[in-house]
């Protein structure tokens, strides 16, 4: 699992990047005809430089720079040791006597502290030069605290973005450490001879208030962890198999990354990947399909079956149907769902299943909902199917006292 320390670093690089900080440095800078315009940053006992203004200096005056907090002026002006405004350093004699006065040189200082949205202290906002300048007045120092009010502003927004990535990457972290999620199975019928051929295994989450899995995916691929939690819900649902009979095959998600990393490979070598489906997720573009193909067919090889989920849903599930080949095309619930009452959504699915007719695959249907829905798609030549009309997702203990249900009474899916 990444370190959060990694991850916030990377936060940090995105915060250097900001536009309008380096704006105000080099407008004040110039403004004020000094040498060097930088942001600090307070961090423990250290003073990090986050922007830098300046064409000399070049081997001290840079990004990401550390300095001893209490060697620097930035730190004596805030323990107000030092006035915000020095014309002159030699005027000064805190200011004399730190080595860093003589080792740049200093010859005049300007800057004030840039404050976080909770009041405390972030750093500071300065300028600097070489040469004493006896015409910095407090006029300039005003024009200095408009300026570091723009970059507080930016960095405010900068910190809160950082915090909001900190606790979701503590959230995810916390879900995948203690597999904190429940899995849940939802049959997969044949509608003709009306009983159950599959499972799918979906997750939910179990962290209040409540969020949709979809949620917690979404913040795991912004925070890089999307690999590590759907490889721990993988996991997780797959040790299930065992408990259903084996004439059901268990259906799992797996998005294009995960199947690339060749790990999804690995997990399926120890268990009877014959009874397994594999769902083809995700809608972001996938740059290498040869690759994908290569990793599939390996796949393939244990006896795997492979789906594409969300058919009809977008631009990627067509390309990966395209693509892959696929032994299954599962239709997404926006061409189901209200079948029976749009010709338009009759005629999309309708080409899917030629589509799979000529290539060999077949098609499940997703997300039914009604009895009408249901004969509909069995009307276009759907035989597979699954939604909350045959049954809700059901825990694993539930499952089992369904499937004998099922058995037992079949009158649900009468024609």
């Amino acid at each position: 699992m990444q370190g959060l320390k990694s991850i916030l670093n990377r936060c940090d690089e995105d915060l250097n990047k900001r536009d309008i900080v380096d704006y105000a440095l080099e407008t004040v800078r110039k403004h004020l005809g000094m040498d060097v315009g930088y942001l600090s940053e307070f961090v423990g006992d250290e003073l990090v430089l986050r922007a830098v203004s300046s064409e000399i200096f070049k081997d001290i005056a840079y990004v990401g720079n550390r300095f001893s907090l209490d060697t620097t002026y930035c730190w004596n002006v805030v323990d107000g040791k030092l006035p915000q405004l020095i014309p002159d350093t030699s005027q000064e004699p805190v200011a004399m006597n730190m080595p860093i006065t003589k080792l740049l040189p200093i010859g005049s200082h300007v800057g004030v502290p840039i404050r976080c949205s909770d009041g405390s202290v972030y750093g500071m906002f300065c300028c600097l030069d070489r040469k004493p300048n006896k015409s910095l007045n407090n006029r300039d120092l005003e024009v200095m605290r408009i300026f570091s009010e723009l970059a507080a502003e930016e960095i405010n927004n900068g910190l809160s973005e950082r915090q909001r990535f900190k606790e979701k990457v503590e959230a995810l972290e916390n879900v995948i450490k203690n597999q904190a999620f429940d899995i849940v199975y939802q049959p997969i019928f044949d509608l003709f001879k009306k009983r159950p051929i599959g499972l799918e295994a979906l997750c939910r989450f179990e962290a209040m208030p409540y969020r949709s899995p979809d949620k917690w995916f979404e913040d795991a691929k912004e925070v890089n962890l999307d690999l590590e939690l759907e490889e721990t819900v993988l996991k997780k649902a797959l040790l299930a198999l065992p408990n259903f009979p084996s004439s059901l095959y268990l259906s799992v998600n797996a998005c294009p990354n995960l199947i690339l990393t060749g790990k999804l490979h690995s997990i399926l070598q120890d268990i009877d990947a014959s009874r397994i489906l594999v769902e083809v997720t995700e809608h972001a573009q996938v740059n290498d399909y040869e690759l994908l193909k290569e990793e599939i067919s390996a796949i393939k090889a244990l006896g795997a079956r492979v789906a594409i989920d969300d058919a009809g849903a977008g631009y990627s599930s067509l390309q990966h149907i395209i693509k892959l080949n696929p032994d299954v095309i599962k239709l997404d619930m926006s061409l189901t769902r209200d079948i029976d009452k749009d010709r338009s959504l009759r005629s999309l699915a309708a080409a899917l299943i030629y589509f799979s007719r000529e290539t060999g695959a077949c098609i499940i249907a997703e997300g039914m909902e009604t009895l009408a829905e249901l004969e509909t798609l069995k009307l276009l030549g759907v035989s597979k199917g699954q939604g909350y009309y045959l049954s809700r997702p059901l825990t694993l203990e539930n499952t089992a006292d369904f499937l004998s249900k099922v058995n037992q009474n079949k009158e649900k899916l009468s024609a």
